[in-house]
């Protein structure tokens, strides 16, 4: 049986606007290992009035996508931004791979993948992709902290 037809795809930002001056920023390999460490990192941080397990989250998903569908020690960088100032919270992973772009499926219930982005949809406000010309960056962004 194929798979089911995505329900979305995000249209790419034609201009990126350039982002503010990052929170956080690190360059990494796309292990596996580093998804606990970079979530541990991120709850140590002062985001908003107390811990962000959507912030968490999201950073676990888009890094586990990058691992998952362009393999492992890919190289990526995680930023957030904003997250200083009490707003809105942008969390982004951008990684050299402009052409593998994400999708939002409609996982079944025996289907063991497949729900990640639609978690990242739920919890964020928004979400998109930004395409480089030799990469791509997945961002979403979070309400007040």
């Amino acid at each position: 049986m194929p798979d089911p037809a995505p329900t979305s795809r995000p249209a790419p930002t034609s201009r990126p606007t350039p982002a503010p001056t990052p929170d956080f920023e690190l360059s990494l390999l796309a292990v596996p290992k580093a998804v606990p460490e970079l979530r541990r990192t991120l709850s140590s941080r002062p985001y908003g009035h107390g811990p962000r397990p959507d912030l968490q989250l999201c950073v676990s998903e888009l890094l586990s996508n990058v691992i998952r569908h362009l393999g492992e020690g890919t190289p990526v960088t995680v930023r957030v931004t904003g997250a200083q100032d009490g707003g809105r919270i942008r969390v982004a992973v951008t990684d050299p791979d402009p052409r593998a772009w994400p999708l939002l499926r409609r996982a079944g219930s025996d289907d063991e993948t497949g729900r990640g982005l639609a978690l990242l949809d739920a919890v964020s406000l928004r979400w998109g992709v930004e395409q480089g010309p030799d990469s791509k960056t997945v961002w979403c962004e979070l309400g007040e902290g």
